[in-house]
């Protein structure tokens, strides 16, 4: 397990250099019954954050912690360690969420999530966005900030600070184990590799500061942060690619569809987006060549369902990744239009992962995504040229906590009837996704807010779905 904490600049001794605080675990939240404790060191250059692992606990156990400095204490978090290799394991309930843009609602979700005690939260990305509030009358946003467009390390520092003074969100941290990756807006929007929208070297500057305030600010192993403090040279400068498995119920594949990815097709050198492209216009989206995953991480995931492939492996397969994974055509064929920032404008790097999920199939598939700010819920085919090809998966694509769709319900529906592998597809919402897991089902709750601009929103439930064990595909319940 991964303690995190970061002290506040007000709780900083002067001159505010590497401090030392005291950390504590035990079985219950009153620390009566303590389990370990020790010293880290908080060092300014990350931010004051601190990442103690520990290893060797007993698995399958809630623990508490809290962190210590002078008379200052820290509020007490609750965290677990997962089931034991190949252990018997009979339920297991995460949430999973994206997409949280301050300035388009309150975190009102965060405050329903906690009440449905999940055993980890799965984050997938856009926990915070770049940019500065809109120029618009305070009516038009839920709430502003005053901070500028981030660039620097110490605008992207000020933009997690903001996020986490909210209390809603400070109570899903404390609550239960994060296991997360990032998308674009933890850098910068549609940004892809070691490209934006600025100039190459200004671009990898700005990039390095956001990688290390994400990794500041998450709870990330040490051995996260690959290089160090990287520099231009150290483009691969946080690892978020990992592997969690629960027991032999079920294992997590988190994926990083950014940092590795090819440039967008057909998008301009130094756009400000990726847009959407018809296939005839635009030779490169079909190259065999371009990855969203990049080649080394396409391989480390291949190797990964290979194992879960096996007798012992897991009874589900999780792979957790930042966007819609299914194919979304916005147009009737033959005039066929797809977004050139998701799984759609990497079609061939899509089928490379479909052959492997075919090839050597683990027991149960599933893909969880986000960043399209709409639920969606889809058959996953095992190759999408071929309408009546086998569905060989499930996929949930969440909504957003916050951040807007853009979209009409219209235009949603429309998608829904060209895509006949699409079950729901929903914009009107924003929310959250529980899943509970257990050796026969895997049940999906879709969880909406009835007004997101709203602190004190209301939660229900949009839809519920279920797959069995051995037969992909969701089914509406």
């Amino acid at each position: 397990m991964v303690l995190w904490t970061r002290l506040a600049p007000a709780a900083l001794p002067a001159p505010s250099g590497p401090t030392p605080l005291r950390w504590e675990l035990a079985h219950d939240e009153h620390f009566r019954r303590p389990v370990r404790s020790g010293e880290a060191i908080a060092l300014p250059e990350l931010g004051h954050s601190v990442h103690v692992e520990l290893a060797g606990l007993p698995s399958d156990r809630w623990y508490f912690y809290r962190f210590t400095l002078g008379d200052a204490t820290s509020p007490t978090g609750r965290t677990r360690t997962l089931a034991a290799p190949g252990a018997q394991v009979q339920r297991f309930r995460f949430a999973f969420a994206s997409c949280q843009r301050w300035e388009h609602g309150y975190y009102a979700a965060w405050r329903h999530l906690c009440a449905e005690q999940p055993d980890a939260i799965v984050f997938l990305g856009d926990y915070i966005y770049e940019y500065a509030s809109a120029n618009v009358p305070a009516a038009a946003l839920a709430r502003s900030h005053t901070l500028r467009h981030a660039r620097s390390l110490a605008d992207y520092r000020d933009r997690y600070a903001l996020h986490r003074s909210d209390p809603d969100l400070q109570a899903a941290h404390a609550l239960c184990p994060w296991i997360v990756t990032w998308d674009d807006h933890e850098v910068e929007n549609d940004y892809a590799g070691d490209q934006g929208q600025e100039d190459p070297i200004d671009f990898l500057l700005r990039r390095t500061a956001a990688y290390q305030a994400f990794y500041e600010n998450m709870p990330l192993r040490a051995s996260a942060l690959v290089h160090g403090l990287a520099g231009l040279d150290r483009p691969d400068a946080v690892r978020v690619n990992d592997r969690l498995a629960h027991g032999q119920l079920l294992r997590f594949h988190v994926l990083d569809t950014r940092q590795h990815r090819d440039f967008q097709a057909c998008r301009a050198v130094g756009s400000t987006g990726s847009g959407s492209v018809a296939p005839k216009d635009c030779p490169d989206l079909t190259n065999a060549g371009r990855s969203l995953l990049g080649t080394a991480q396409e391989r480390w995931l291949q190797q990964g369902l290979a194992q879960d492939a096996n007798a012992n492996g897991p009874r589900w397969t999780v792979l957790a990744q930042q966007t819609l994974f299914s194919q979304r055509n916005y147009r009737a064929a033959p005039h066929a239009l797809y977004s050139t920032d998701s799984w759609d404008g990497y079609p061939a790097a899509r089928q490379r992962l479909l052959n492997a999920l075919a090839q050597q199939p683990p027991r149960n598939s599933v893909f969880i995504g986000g960043d399209i700010h709409q639920n969606y819920v889809c058959r996953v085919l095992a190759d999408y040229q071929r309408p009546e090809s086998a569905t060989i998966a499930s996929e949930f694509c969440g909504t957003s906590v916050t951040s807007r769709s853009n979209t009409t319900q219209d235009k949603v529906d429309g998608v829904a009837r060209r895509n006949p592998h699409v079950l729901l597809a929903n914009c009107e919402h924003r929310g959250y996704s529980v899943v509970d897991v257990t050796p026969t089902h895997w049940t999906t709750r879709l969880q909406v807010l009835d007004d997101v601009t709203q602190p004190d929103a209301q939660i229900s439930t949009l839809a519920r779905f279920v797959v069995e064990d051995g037969r992909p595909g969701p089914v509406r319940t």
